[in-house]
Formats: C-alpha cells, sequence, structure tokens
C-alpha cells in the first residue's frame, strides 16, 4: 500500500498514527496509503480501532501521535479545509426527522456554503442517484431503512466530496437494498471518488474494495488486496464437518496429512488443505458419513477468523 506516482496520488496517508484515552490505546502507531480513487477497506472486530480511526480521518478527533493527512493536508491543522472536501457516511440514523427526505438534502448542502438553489439542483440529482426521486417529499420515518441509508449516501455527496467515507453502509439492511448500495458505490467508484469503507460483511469487503487491512487491538495485522489476502493466510480448499459436538478427534486425525490447518469453530469442524475431495474422503472413512460435510474455496473471512480469533469481541 505505498505510494504508486507521487504524493498527489495517496488521498489518505498515515505514519505511525496513535490515539490513546488514558491508559487505553485505541490506534497504536498505524501506517498506511490509500490511493486515490480507489476504494480502501477496514476490517476488524467490535472494538479493533476502526471507528476511532474514522474519528481521526474526519476531523472529529485529534491523534495523540503520529502524522494522518488527507488529500494532502495535515487534520491537525486543516480541519476545515478536509470537511469541505469529505462525505460522511455515518454508521447510525442520522438524519433529521423533522425535514422531509429532500429537504435533509438541501440543508446539507446550504450548511457547506452551497446556495440554495444549487443544493436543489444536487439533491434532486441525488435523490435520482440513489433510487429516492420519487420520495422527495416523504417524511424520514416512511423510509425503510434501505431507503434511509441511501438518503444518508446522498447526502454524504451534497457538497461532491473527493473522498467519500463509509462506516458500515450497509448494516441491517435485506440483501436486495446491500445489492442497490453496493451498485451506487462502485458507481461512485468509477467516477474517480476515493471510497474508505468499515464493515463486517467479508463479502462485502471482497465486493467492494481493492485494497484492505485488517485492524486488531489498535494494530494493522495484515493488508493486501482481497485475494492477495486470501492466498497469505488461508490454504485454497475449506472442508466442514456440521454437527460435530465436540467429537472432533477423529477427524482431526483423518485429515492430519492432508492439512494445513484445522480448527473448531462452535459445533464445526474446519479442515483447510490442497485437496479437498481427498479430506472428504478421508473424513467419510473416519465414520462420518451420516455428517453434513461441505468443500468450498477459501474466503476473506475465513481470514478474518483466522487472524482475529473466533471469540465475541464486545464493543
Amino acid at each position: 500500500m505505498s505510494p504508486s506516482s507521487g504524493e498527489d496520488r495517496i488521498a489518505i496517508s498515515a505514519r505511525g498514527l496513535a490515539k490513546s484515552y488514558g491508559q487505553i490505546q485505541a490506534v497504536d502507531g498505524i501506517d498506511f496509503d490509500i490511493r486515490t480513487g480507489a476504494s480502501f477497506g477496514m476490517l476488524g472486530p467490535n472494538g479493533a480501532g476502526k471507528t476511532t480511526t474514522i474519528g481521526m480521518i474526519t476531523c472529529v478527533m485529534p491523534p495523540t501521535g503520529g502524522e494522518l493527512r488527507v488529500l494532502g493536508m495535515d487534520v491537525q491543522i486543516d480541519s476545515r479545509a478536509i470537511k469541505s472536501r469529505i462525505g460522511v457516511v455515518p454508521q447510525g440514523m442520522t438524519l433529521d426527522t423533522e425535514l422531509k427526505v429532500k429537504e435533509n438534502l438541501v440543508i446539507h448542502g446550504i450548511f457547506h456554503g452551497i446556495t440554495k438553489k444549487e443544493a436543489e439542483r444536487r439533491a434532486d440529482e441525488l435523490l435520482k442517484f440513489t433510487k429516492l426521486e420519487e420520495r422527495s417529499r416523504s417524511a424520514i420515518r416512511e423510509l425503510s431503512g434501505g431507503m434511509q441509508r441511501r438518503l444518508l449516501i446522498a447526502r454524504a455527496l451534497v457538497n461532491d466530496p473527493d473522498v467519500v467515507i463509509l462506516d458500515e453502509p450497509t448494516t441491517g439492511l435485506d440483501p436486495q437494498a446491500r445489492h442497490l448500495v453496493w451498485e451506487r458505490l462502485r458507481q461512485l467508484k468509477r467516477e474517480g471518488k476515493t471510497l474508505l469503507v468499515t464493515t463486517h460483511y467479508m463479502e462485502e469487503a471482497a465486493q467492494l474494495c481493492d485494497e484492505l487491512a485488517v485492524i486488531d487491538h489498535g494494530k494493522i495485522i495484515a493488508s493486501g488486496r482481497p485475494q492477495e489476502l486470501i492466498r497469505a493466510h488461508v490454504p485454497p480448499k475449506v472442508v466442514e464437518v456440521h454437527g460435530v459436538d465436540g467429537d472432533e478427534v477423529p477427524i482431526r486425525n483423518a485429515v492430519a496429512n492432508l492439512t494445513e490447518d484445522f480448527e473448531m469453530v462452535g459445533d464445526r469442524a474446519l479442515a483447510y488443505g490442497f485437496d479437498g475431495e481427498g479430506m472428504i474422503a478421508a473424513i467419510r472413512l473416519a465414520g462420518f458419513e451420516h455428517h453434513p460435510v461441505m468443500l468450498r474455496d477459501a474466503t476473506l473471512e475465513d481470514v478474518f477468523l483466522r487472524l482475529t480469533g473466533h471469540g465475541l469481541q464486545e464493543a
């Protein structure tokens, strides 16, 4: 993730970036570059430091160490100028429920110094872009969750930002709404916007992101393109045996010569290796012919769980 053609090709750059709250080190000296026009994803468990990093990039909270530059500007010095050139889609619902759909966009545009006439023009364009044009006069409470997320994206674009930051953009959405949001985000990328996405959905990260950083306990523990991360951290084939209920020793022994790794996740036994069919045959011969067995390709979720652990982590 190093610069490819000079600093002007880097939209966001961090060196030794840190944030502490008393004795708590929320972000612990991380380095990363986000290329102009790229879609960059941050993955990590709750409490890993993603939201704190976003807070520093959006100039909501100052770093306590290191250097952070957004569009070539120092967040410690140029926060006002940075805020004028970024758009933020927060995780929570922050729309003004006292205003109608279009009014939310127009008022936000006026806050950015745009004239009312221009803000109304941009609002109409963005409502069409997010497929909300027929809802322009609706109350916020009349919108579904997916519509509200799309409106938050529209609001973040009113000032025509260079960088769009999306914190868990599709949390709680049904698959149809999620795919519509993904389609719109890919269109923004085609238009040259730089996207920074935090997400818990591994499929979302694979769909949207050119590069990823996995964050845990305030540190970046792995980074690279999605397929690079999979190749680097997980063998290509995974065999899942369901309903094992603690009796995994025979399975582990059966595939010992075929696997690169083996682990239990709940009542599932997961065997990682290169010969998927061979692992399945060995498991069947070990007496597990009646258990549900699935062979699949390794995914980002496998990488994420192997790097950060399977335990439940609270924010």
